[in-house]
C-alpha cells in the first residue's frame, strides 16, 4: 500500500544523509526500506522540539499542504469571504477552516459526530453541524449563511455537493480535493451536480492533487504552516494508533470516520 512516513535512517552509505537523519518518505506500508535519498525529504531545520514529528504528515505536511494550496491557490479565497467545508474535523478541513479563519472568512463546517461538532467550535469555525443528524442540509446551509457561500472546499462529492452547489454566490469557487462518499459505494454514482446552477452562477470548479505544488512554493507553504503551529494559531489533533500490525485497522476507521484529525500509525 502506498503511504508516507516520517522514518529514521539506521544504516547510511550517503554523506547528505548520515545515519541517525529524519525524513519523509514515500515508502509505502513498509517497516524497513532501502532509498537511493533522492526522494527522502528532510525535516525544516527549525522544526521545534516541542512539535511531535508525526506533524510532518499531517498539518505540516501532506495534509496541511492540500488544505493551503486548496484553499488559498485555487479558491483565493479574501477577508470577509464565507467558506464552507465539510469532513470538517478530517486532517485537511480542519486546517481549511483554521487557515480561512486566519485569512478573515466565516467558516460553515460539516462533521459526523457531535464531538467532531463540538471541536471544530473549539478550533475557531463560526458554525459547525453534524450532518448525520440535522433534518436538512439544505435549510442548515442557508440558516448558517443566508446569502450563499464564495468558496466551497469538497471532500465529499456526491449529494452533499449538489446540495451546496446550489448554495453557491455568483463567481464562488470550488476546490474538489475528495469524494469520500463515493469511495465504497458500490452502485452507479449519484447525477452531479445541475449544470444550470454552474452556468447561471458561473462557478469556477476544479480539482487537484497536492503534488502539483513543488520547489519554492511548496517551501513556503510548510514554513508558513510550521510558523502558525508553533504559533499555535493553528491547533491540531491527531488519532494515533500503535502498532505495525495495526494499519489496516487504522486505515478502515479512517474511512469510516473514526477519527478526528489526521490518523497516524506509530509503528
Amino acid at each position: 500500500m502506498m503511504g508516507q512516513q516520517v522514518a529514521r535512517v539506521v544504516e547510511s552509505k550517503n554523506s547528505a544523509l548520515p545515519t541517525g537523519t529524519i525524513v519523509v518518505a514515500f515508502s509505502g506500508w513498509t517497516t524497513h526500506s532501502i532509498s537511493d535519498g533522492k526522494e527522502l525529504e528532510k525535516l525544516p531545520t527549525e522544526w521545534p522540539d516541542t512539535l511531535p514529528l508525526s506533524l510532518a504528515l499531517g498539518t505540516v505536511g501532506m495534509t496541511g499542504l492540500t488544505a493551503y494550496f486548496g484553499l488559498l491557490d485555487i479558491c483565493g479565497v479574501k477577508g470577509g469571504e464565507t467558506v464552507m467545508v465539510n469532513a470538517a474535523a478530517g486532517a485537511v478541513g480542519s486546517v481549511v477552516g483554521q487557515i480561512a479563519k486566519l485569512k478573515g472568512c466565516k467558516v460553515v463546517g460539516a462533521a459526523g459526530s457531535d464531538d467532531k461538532v463540538a471541536y471544530l467550535k473549539k478550533v475557531g469555525f463560526d458554525v459547525a453541524f453534524n450532518y448525520k443528524t440535522v433534518e436538512s442540509l439544505e435549510e442548515t446551509l442557508k440558516k448558517a449563511s443566508p446569502d450563499g457561500y464564495d468558496c466551497y472546499f469538497d471532500n465529499v462529492g456526491g449529494e452533499f455537493s449538489n446540495t451546496v452547489i446550489c448554495q453557491m454566490k455568483k463567481f464562488g469557487k470550488i476546490a474538489i480535493c475528495g469524494a469520500m462518499s463515493t469511495y465504497n459505494s458500490t452502485g452507479p454514482p449519484p447525477p452531479g451536480p445541475p449544470p444550470e446552477i454552474i452556468i447561471f452562477l458561473e462557478l469556477r470548479m476544479e480539482g487537484f492533487i497536492v503534488t502539483r505544488w513543488q520547489g519554492d512554493v511548496r517551501q513556503k507553504a510548510l514554513k508558513d504552516l510550521l510558523k502558525w503551529v508553533s504559533e499555535g494559531k493553528i491547533q491540531y489533533h491527531e488519532h494515533i494508533k500503535e502498532g505495525f500490525e495495526n494499519m489496516p485497522a487504522a486505515f478502515m476507521g479512517m474511512l469510516k470516520g473514526e477519527n478526528l484529525g489526521k490518523t497516524i500509525v506509530k509503528a
